[in-house]
């Protein structure tokens, strides 16, 4: 059966917002697994998250010890056959393709965040990587943004950044 994901980061709740937006929550539902990449910033992101469906994340470099001591720096999970690892930082954009090969290299699929930007590439070894941007933060990026993705059978069919 294929497996629905939804992807988000750098939700930086409650710094840039009250809460989860709405998309969010029903993405979220419509989710077999949710994947945050980090910087929840409060425990409560992830409590909410958790009350949709079941979650894989990990700690961001703004998040502190409370969900440090909830969360790892780097997770990994098998779905639907392939490797699916989530880390919050990657280093800057240039190198990125071929430092992430070298240092996962046993992954088909890298969630990471950190940036804000979305990015949807993959390095010539075969390792996709993906950051949904943050749907609380934009920063410089003209929208808010999070990611919407479909796995089956040892295939990312469908990767889809969703405008909030």
């Amino acid at each position: 059966m294929p497996t629905r994901l939804l992807l988000i980061s750098d939700t930086h709740i409650p710094g840039r917002a009250r809460g989860l937006p709405d998309v969010v929550r029903r993405e979220a539902d419509a989710a077999d697994l949710i994947i945050h990449a980090g910087d929840w910033v409060s425990v409560a992101v992830l409590d909410d998250l958790r009350g949709h469906g079941e979650v894989l994340g990990v700690y961001g470099n703004n998040d502190g010890d409370d969900l440090r001591a909830l969360l790892p720096e780097f997770a990994v999970q098998t779905i639907e056959g392939m490797r699916f690892g989530v880390v919050h930082e990657t280093g800057d954009a240039k190198g990125r393709e071929k430092r992430m090969t070298l240092r996962y290299p046993d992954l088909d699929v890298l969630v990471f965040g950190h940036s804000h930007i979305p990015w949807d590439t993959t390095t010539a070894s075969g390792l996709r990587l993906l950051n949904p941007g943050s749907p609380t933060d934009r920063r410089r990026q003209p929208h808010h943004t999070l990611m919407t993705a479909l796995v089956d059978d040892g295939v990312l069919r469908t990767v889809s950044v969703v405008t909030i």
